[in-house]
This record gives C-alpha cells, structure tokens and sequence, in this order.
C-alpha cells in the first residue's frame, strides 16, 4: 500500500512510504563563529568522537550534531529555541577543542511531530507508511518509532473501519524506527525497492511525503546525534537539505530504488527550506530481520 507522512486524520492510503513529521526550517547561511586555531593540527577521530560526547554532556534540546571527519570538525545545529546561554554551554563543555566546532542556526524548533499523511491511522493519529518489507511469506511495513509508541493497532482510514494489523515493535528514542505487520490478506503491499545502502555525503536524494508530495536534496552528514526540542535523543541519522514540514515524518527516504531512510524529524519549511533527519533504513531492517522487496 502506499502512503505520506502525516497530517491528522485526513487523505488517502498510498503506495510505499511515508509516517509522521516534523516541524522543519531552512538552514541558514550564517554560522555562529567559533575562532579557529591557526595552522592547527587536524583532530583524529578519537579526538572529534570526544567532543561529540561532550556535546551531547552539554545537555541542550533543540539541537543536532555530527562528525565531519573529512573536515575535522563537529558540526551542531541549533534550532531557534536555544540561547545564547544554552550554546555557550556547548562551547565551555568542548573546553580547549571548542574551536573544532562549527555551531549553525536553523529557524523553526528541532521535533518529531505526530501528525498524519494520507496513510495509516491509530488511536487518535494518522500516520505515514514507510518501506514495505517482509520476512519469509510474512508481510510487514517499517514506520517512524515514535509513530509506532503512539498506537498498537493500524488502520487505513480516520474511521477505523479497514484494519491493517498491529504494531509488532517500536523503537524510540535512541532510534526511531517501528514495525507493523500485515494482518488484513485483502490489502495490496507493493515493493519497487531493491537495496537499502549506506547514504553517502552528498548524495542526490528524494523524500516523499502527504504534506509536501515530493522533494529533492543532497545528504549533507552522516551519523548525526539530535536531540529534539522535547529532550528525546536520537543517534546515528542521516542529515539533508530536503525539506519537509509536519505530516512529513517518516516518510521515505531513497535514491532510486535504494531505500536509504525514514523521515525522523527536523526544522523548516519547503517555501523557504529545510534541515531534516532520517532513520537509515537498513539499521531498521537489520534490527527487526526484514528485508525490502
């Protein structure tokens, strides 16, 4: 079946992908300066693993971070709720290796939302389907973990009429990815995708979504560490330029047939732009033995 992100209990069920969103916003340009080193060294990643530990010490909601490794640099992104104050945190728990990072600002508020695509519905939420897998003749879909902690049972319409099946596993925070299986054999649950890989930095990629349809971007960072606005931590995204606005979430990630990831969260708008984070693929699929077809 197919289906989007999410906005609440309204649309149709659609093929392949899609779960619930995130409040997103446009990366900015601008950088708030940490001075450099001259002429200095570049870190090891020993070194830059250390001061993403203390980032993430630092305890400050609304923000993002990630290894460059390339660069040797971390890199955060802050959402509009962070103060001064809360970044200087960021910077006295680097200490010395604090001109390492690179601090941008996003407008908007770094979140997961519960808000509905054309899709799946449970409990008082709609939500968006992600990839179609299965395991042996057993038929599952894979959805944004914090769609899956909010219902136990999934249905195609706002009415509850059509049953789809339960939620076999969610997985939020730490991850963000869920599991529902197929319990309804009338359903259709086409595939179209043949691998689920590693993103790679800068990689053209697509996300769909029922908010916004579909938008085009590039991978900007691997391995990223966010913390929403509500102190949910989440590791080991995929960080892009796509856009993507509420009823987004959990929506589908690819890059042709490649299945790469499920919409997590974020900040922005597709009228002016945006930073979002998904949940790889493959690290769902591994978790739950499934594989997408």
């Amino acid at each position: 079946m197919r289906t989007k992100r999410g906005t609440p209990r309204t649309g149709t069920t659609r093929r392949r992908t899609r779960l619930i969103a995130v409040a997103l916003g446009l990366l900015t340009a601008t950088a708030v300066a940490v001075p450099s080193a001259a002429a200095a060294p570049t870190p090891q990643p020993e070194q830059l693993a250390a001061i993403s530990d203390a980032v993430l010490n630092a305890e400050v909601n609304g923000t993002a971070w990630y290894v460059d490794e390339a660069a040797g640099r971390v890199v955060v992104t802050a959402d509009s709720t962070v103060s001064t104050e809360a970044l200087d945190r960021i910077t006295q728990a680097a200490g010395a290796d604090a001109t390492v990072l690179t601090v941008r600002r996003v407008p908007g508020t770094l979140r997961p939302l519960v808000s509905a695509g054309d899709a799946i519905y449970g409990g008082q939420y709609r939500c968006s389907l992600g990839f179609n897998v299965m395991s042996g003749s057993t038929y599952y879909f894979l959805t944004a973990g914090h769609c899956g902690n909010v219902a136990s049972q999934w249905y195609t319409n706002a009415s509850h009429a059509t049953l789809i099946g339960p939620t076999v596993n969610s997985v939020f925070p730490g991850h963000d990815y869920a599991l529902v299986r197929y319990d309804n054999s009338a359903l259709s649950h086409p595939g179209g995708f043949t691998s689920a890989p590693n993103a790679v930095v800068g990689e053209a990629v697509k996300r769909t979504g029922s908010t916004t349809g579909t938008h085009s971007g590039r991978v900007t960072g691997l391995n990223a560490t966010v913390r929403y606005s509500d102190g949910s931590i989440v590791r080991g995204l995929i960080q892009t330029n796509v856009c993507a606005e509420p009823g987004d979430s959990g929506g589908p990630l690819f890059d042709g047939t490649k299945a790469l990831g499920l919409t997590s969260g974020g900040s922005g708008n597709c009228t002016v732009g945006g930073t979002t984070f998904f949940q790889p693929a493959n690290a769902a699929l591994a978790a739950y033995g499934v594989h997408v077809y």
